[in-house]
């Protein structure tokens, strides 16, 4: 929690020096190395769609990383510790930090899309979340996402929900379907992890959950003391929270002694819980990480997926940036589409370089970037009626909500199914629904 308190508590120099400490702390020589090879040739530009969308110069991806480039050219180069010591360098100070928050945190989503296409390599959106680092240990960072990242710590949710939240939810869907959604067995195989949103607003993603694990026969369960898979600190950009909420995970799955646990539709917790987070805490898991789409890949290919029936609608598929160009499940979502529907009409771009929702890296938390959010997803929509499609089927809440409400603001009348779901709708039918507890384990060895 150690970077949202100084955000919030630390003044004047103190906040500086702090900030300034913390962009040092992250020039390594990756960073060094980026910043020497980077020609200048404008092409992250072009990658952005807050520079699409916008024709702002500002907006250009590897010029979000001023602070950072001034820090390092100034401390850890010879030409620009020699402008320096003539007077001839501008410092990092309150006010530039200032200027360039909204850059940092409204206009990029950590997309990734400006690193894919840069010609020599730089990871542009691996430095800016190394950049937010500085920029919220010197408290400039948006209060959206400071209110997130401390609920994140106090309450175990950026959205505030605690467990009783979830056990109301869970009793609906009990009430209505009859299953039995288990939370903390002991030992069993998977333990499946969900986003705030999902519990609030997508309460089905839970219900197709249980759907499908209980046709598959898989031993699994819930976690009461870790149930959240949003992690606030990746998208704040503080190391500490990020590794503080990750622990928390390993815990719950610790003290269960699961076998795998599931990340859900959400493509931050993905790159959290599955590649970010085993050096956070600094040691390797004890048990496995897959993407709900990873899994269900799985069980199709072992015949344990079972759907009966397929829509006639046309639909295209929204790839989220963690998921897919980060984290590289890009196959597995068009083969389990093509069990329930076979009308996929692509976007272009489509795949590994598809354009963000817009909402990601704490976007969608920051209500102040909401009219810049809205205005750049003409980029997506633009993406969507090129597809000529009924709906749109994604695989991360958070892209899922973006997606709603800007076809709503461009009046576009269009639904958004999650890819989970349609499959738990589309599931030949039992004859009898066995209990998501009382299953036999299966070997995952």
């Amino acid at each position: 929690m150690t970077n949202v308190v100084i955000a919030e508590e630390s003044k004047g120099k103190l906040n500086l020096e702090r900030g300034l400490n913390a962009f040092r702390e992250q020039i390594d020589a990756p960073v060094a190395a980026f910043f020497s090879s980077c020609v200048h040739c404008g092409l992250c530009a072009e990658a952005c769609l807050f520079y699409t969308e916008t024709g702002d110069p500002r907006y250009t991806p590897i010029n979000k990383l001023e602070p950072l480039k001034r820090i390092w050219e100034q401390e850890y180069t010879l030409w620009g510790r020699a402008k320096k010591a003539l007077g001839f360098a501008k410092p990092v100070t309150d006010e530039l930090l200032e200027q360039w928050e909204p850059l940092i945190y409204d206009a990029c989503s950590l997309c990734g899309r400006c690193s894919e296409i840069c010609p020599v390599g730089n990871d542009i959106s691996g430095m800016i979340r190394k950049t937010r680092e500085g920029m919220v240990a010197s408290g400039h960072a948006p209060e959206g996402l400071v209110g997130a990242s401390f609920r994140a710590v106090k309450t175990g949710s950026p959205m505030g929900v605690k467990l009783p939240a979830l056990q109301a939810q869970i009793r609906h869907i009990e009430a209505d379907t009859g299953m039995t959604i288990p939370i903390d067995v002991q030992g069993a195989d998977y333990m499946a992890l969900l986003s705030s949103m999902e519990i609030i607003n997508f309460p089905e993603y839970i219900e197709a959950l249980a759907k499908i694990f209980n046709q598959a026969e898989l031993n699994w369960t819930l976690c009461s003391e870790a149930f959240e898979a949003t992690n606030s600190g990746i998208q704040i950009g503080s190391s500490d929270i990020a590794q503080e909420l990750v622990e928390r995970v390993v815990r719950g799955a610790e003290k269960l002694g699961v076998k795998t646990v599931i990340s859900p539709e959400c493509g931050h917790a993905y790159t959290a819980i599955r590649w970010e987070g085993p050096n956070l805490i600094g040691r390797k898991y004890p048990f496995k990480v897959v993407h709900i789409l990873e899994l269900l890949d799985e069980l199709k290919a072992a015949g344990r997926l079972k759907t009966s029936s397929k829509e006639s609608m046309s639909v295209t598929l929204h790839d989220p940036c963690q998921v897919v160009r980060k984290g590289g499940v890009r196959a597995q979502p068009r083969e389990l589409l093509k069990l329930v529907n076979d009308n996929l009409h692509e976007m272009p771009d489509a795949g590994k370089m598809n354009w963000c929702c817009g909402g990601g890296g704490g976007v969608s938390a920051n209500e102040r970037a909401e009219p810049l959010r809205l205005k750049v997803f003409k980029r997506k929509r633009d993406q969507i009626e090129s597809a000529d499609v009924e709906a749109v089927v994604t695989f991360c809440a958070n892209c899922r909500m973006m997606l709603e409400e800007g076809l709503e603001h461009y009046d576009m009348d269009m639904p958004v199914y999650s890819l989970t779901e349609m499959i738990a709708d589309h599931l030949e039918p039992s004859v009898e629904e066995p209990s998501a507890v009382n299953v036999e384990e299966e070997d995952n060895e």
